[in-house]
């Protein structure tokens, strides 16, 4: 059992904090209130290789896997700009394409994951059937040789941004007349499709959408893996690396808003000479953060191995786990640290409550703990499914 980064591995994680730490949670705030987008932060991880670090070198890529991806995104939540979109583009989209896709697909998107030129989002949420695609809504129907989709999904992040939608759709199988997922590559300037933008109470440079498709007609090859059989495999792909690069951004957070922190504490002075910092008081519910969040980031190094190692039973497993434990020890993180700067942790300047939002919502989503609970419930303790 090794704990430790390879040297490559090392150079990378301290490329991109460095890369982190030039723009600063100062910038993600102005673009997130501005109503901007980390444009200038995205164009540069990218031409520097670390969007692509998951995606093979013959596409352009860096050849590495989900451990290299999870390094980029803590690394950059570290230094305060947690980015969603890498999760959505090259965590879940690259990752289906790249195992399920078709080679005139790979060919086709991989290279843009890798330089980040391109941005895919995706899209399984919706009103009614939350993400349980037994549920879905939306279908998709042949027409001739295209297929015509139509439904409704819900917080659907980024596609402002994006230039493609990886949708979840219900197909029927001619075969057996059941209905089955499949996902396509849906352009978001395409006819039929509408949008409509949520209003969030979170700080963030990334947008949430209502997305309404009304016919949206696709050519054959939209279709992820040119054939039917290839979707819920595709799906299941996706779900993995989504969970595990969540934790990974959670952790990165909770490691920046804990360094804010203790920082502070260490240099404010308020009853004489003694710093703040020197109370158990303050100190051990610091202390108690950042071993939740070094206990995450464990879990969130074994899942990836797991996962890297191609052994996606497991790594199902402990990415789940990994997402619970980042979300409770994210959101106990940045509580912890307004605590402890009082008043201070309310303004926008410290740079600590501008977090509380959104390390709120990763008890939430992708999947809430309440669900991993279920999970881990039945498949780790052998208990009846209870729902």
């Amino acid at each position: 059992m090794n704990f430790d980064l390879t040297p490559e591995q090392d150079q990378l994680r301290d490329a991109v904090r460095a890369l982190g730490r030039r723009y600063g949670h100062s910038y993600f705030v102005e673009k997130a209130k501005s109503g901007g987008h980390t444009t200038e932060l995205w164009d540069e991880a990218g031409r520097l290789g670390y969007l692509g670090v998951n995606v093979p070198t013959e596409y352009g890529g860096g050849g590495g896997g989900l451990t290299e991806l999870a390094i980029v995104c803590e690394e950059l939540a570290a230094a305060g700009c947690p980015l969603l979109l890498l999760v959505v583009s090259p965590a879940i989209a690259a990752t289906v394409i790249n195992r399920h896709g078709t080679e005139e697909q790979r060919k086709r998107f991989l290279p843009g994951f890798a330089d980040g030129s391109l941005k895919v989002v995706f899209a399984i949420t919706e009103p009614d059937a939350g993400s349980n695609f037994h549920r879905l809504g939306t279908v998709a129907r042949r027409d001739g040789d295209d297929w015509l989709l139509s439904g409704r999904k819900c917080y659907i992040s980024g596609v402002d941004e994006a230039q493609y939608v990886l949708v979840v759709a219900r197909t029927e199988d001619a075969a057996s007349g059941k209905l089955k997922p499949a996902l396509f590559l849906l352009p978001t300037d395409a006819a039929g499709l509408t949008r409509s933008k949520l209003d969030m109470e979170i700080v963030s440079p990334e947008n949430q959408f209502l997305l309404y498709l009304d016919d949206v007609r696709l050519p054959a090859d939209a279709l992820v893996g040119g054939s039917l059989d290839a979707g819920l495999p595709a799906l299941f792909a996706g779900l993995n690396p989504e969970r595990i690069t969540v934790a990974a951004m959670g952790v990165g957070t909770g490691r920046y808003a804990i360094e804010r922190a203790t920082d502070y504490t260490a240099t404010r002075r308020v009853w004489g000479g003694r710093s703040i910092g020197a109370h158990q008081g303050v100190a051990h519910p610091l202390a108690h953060a950042a071993v939740q969040v070094e206990l995450a980031r464990l879990m969130i190094h074994k899942a990836a191995t797991l996962y890297d190692a191609g052994r996606d039973l497991e790594a199902g497993v402990c990415g789940n786990m990994a997402k619970y434990a980042a979300g409770e020890a994210a959101a106990l993180a940045v509580d912890t640290a307004v605590q402890a700067l009082g008043g201070a942790g309310m303004t926008t300047e410290y740079g600590v409550a501008t977090l509380l939002g959104a390390v709120r919502a990763g008890r939430i989503a992708p999947v809430s703990r309440e669900m991993i609970l279920n999970f881990v419930a039945q498949h780790v303790l052998g208990q009846e499914k209870s729902y």
